[in-house]
């Protein structure tokens, strides 16, 4: 990339591949208004409907990745183009949908299409100037949650309206555009990984998280100690040592178990799983808190367009941090912005036990959690990148990008089951209890608590400066994500 464009270039590039994150994270969020409507709209049962969510979780969790490691073979954008078209082809599915099979069939597509943000965050690290790098990764990072925060108040809206199929016939238009923007705009990658794809590898992958992911999710329904559900987990621990024995004979693994266990990357991961937990417990409570009925003593009577309203400024923040986490990284290394981000989160969890008996309290504990989010999300990339070869970019952090699903998918099991358990009655309705509210904003703050105790176990400046100067991973790359610099 010439100096004379640089500037242009890499600003129309950062601003196709953050838009195209954020269309992605689109996806999770377009339904939520429709949760409660879902059994009348598509003619079935409550527990059958909730395929509708499941699918895109479980196809989501296999697509990160093994797109991730298609792009490092194949070309990152090639990839991140066919990503954003299944996407557009599962809304287009979708759209006419009144029945549950063609809706879990494009929803399930739709999920495949989350490989789009590592691959896009890979993308950066290939093509952009060091001096933009860290801003346009932390951009892109975040982008889940500014969509997520972002799309619900919109999706509410259009829901409400005009029409349910509107959102999915939107969404179909949205991915065919991204799918054009990046032809149009966003180079391939020069960097590419030797080898072919592992196929063995990838279907255990996908055989072993969708076992491990479905009775997480369904669990609380088919009873977490049912023969179902102890299979399955049973089943998902086999077939996941069985793949990493297959993966640590590879010449050409699908995932580089070897680079993984480096300490920098294993704990990092581990941070991701505990801080996607603390993210999604924000997103499950904080709606329903708003939205339940005042009668309740402590819900706040709120629309769901106007939950959505109070909501949004979280995914603002969340996107205006992002620059702030950069210079912080740069200065000080991605990992005091990790551990930054972990206390912010902890500090809005705990500040919510005496905010959230108003509206614009919730406002003020959402935006302080969304802060904290921001810092982690835009740091966890950098660390990843700063200690895995260039050639193995887009699979590492499609592999960082499934851990945080994975605390997801375990915190909508966990806090599901105690706001299902922890209950009251207002007429013949039963409704999450205050204390229920109270236990997991708690828990969503001790879970952050436990991830600044993980992130203290990252290896600091020194020791992954030490480790990069013999790695050819990121040599002649820039500071705090190309130079390995950690703390």
């Amino acid at each position: 990339m010439s100096s004379m464009h640089a500037a242009p270039r890499s600003g129309a590039i950062i601003s196709v591949l953050a838009a195209a994150g954020i269309t992605v994270s689109l996806m999770q969020t377009l339904i939520v208004p429709l949760i409660a409507s879902l059994p009348t709209l598509l003619h079935t049962a409550p527990a059958n409907a909730f395929w509708a969510i499941t699918a895109t979780l479980l196809a989501g969790a296999v697509a990160m990745p093994v797109a991730g490691r298609l792009g490092d073979l194949y070309g990152k954008r090639r990839v991140m183009v066919a990503s954003a078209l299944l996407l557009a082809i599962g809304s287009l599915v979708c759209a006419p949908a009144n029945s549950l099979i063609p809706m879990v069939i494009g929803r399930a597509l739709q999920g495949l299409g989350m490989g789009v943000i590592p691959l896009g965050i890979a993308i950066m690290r290939d093509v952009l100037p060091p001096q933009r790098l860290g801003a346009a990764i932390g951009l892109m990072s975040s982008s889940l949650g500014v969509g997520g925060a972002l799309g619900l108040p919109a999706a509410a809206l259009v829901a409400q309206y005009v029409s349910w199929h509107a959102l999915f016939w939107a969404a179909a238009g949205l991915g065919l555009l991204m799918s054009v923007l990046i032809l149009l705009i966003v180079p391939e990658s020069p960097v590419k990984s030797p080898g072919r794809f592992d196929f063995v590898g990838a279907a255990g992958l996908g055989a072993g998280l969708v076992l491990l992911l479905l009775p997480i999710s369904k669990g609380s329904d088919w009873g977490w100690t049912s023969g179902t559900t102890l299979g399955m987990f049973a089943a998902s621990l086999v077939i996941l040592l069985l793949w990493g024995w297959w993966e640590l004979r590879r010449p050409a693994p699908l995932i580089d178990l070897r680079t993984s266990a480096r300490r920098q990357v294993l704990m990092t991961n581990l941070a991701s799983i505990v801080i996607g937990f603390g993210m999604y417990a924000m997103s499950l409570i904080t709606p329903q808190l708003l939205q339940l009925p005042t009668a309740t003593g402590y819900g706040l009577g709120q629309s769901m367009v106007a939950a959505g309203l109070w909501m949004a400024p979280a995914g603002l923040v969340m996107m205006a941090i992002s620059p702030v986490a950069a210079r912080l990284s740069a200065a000080r290394g991605p990992k005091t912005s990790l551990l930054l981000g972990t206390i912010v989160i902890a500090s809005g969890y705990f500040l919510a036990l005496g905010l959230m008996g108003h509206a614009w309290g919730v406002l003020v504990f959402s935006a302080v959690v969304s802060a904290g989010i921001g810092f982690a999300y835009a740091a966890m990339p950098s660390i990843i990148m700063s200690a895995v070869p260039l050639t193995e970019t887009a699979a590492a952090n499609g592999l960082n990008s499934l851990m945080r699903s994975i605390g997801t998918s375990s915190a909508s099991a966990v806090l599901g089951a105690i706001l299902a358990n922890m209950t009251v009655k207002l007429g013949p309705v039963t409704l999450p209890s205050e204390a229920g509210f109270r236990t997991g904003f708690i828990i969503g703050g001790g879970v952050a608590l436990l991830a600044a105790l993980i992130v203290l176990t990252i290896p600091g400046r020194r020791a992954a400066a030490h480790r990069a100067s013999g790695s050819p991973a990121d040599v002649g790359q820039s500071a705090g994500i190309r130079s390995g610099r950690v703390s």
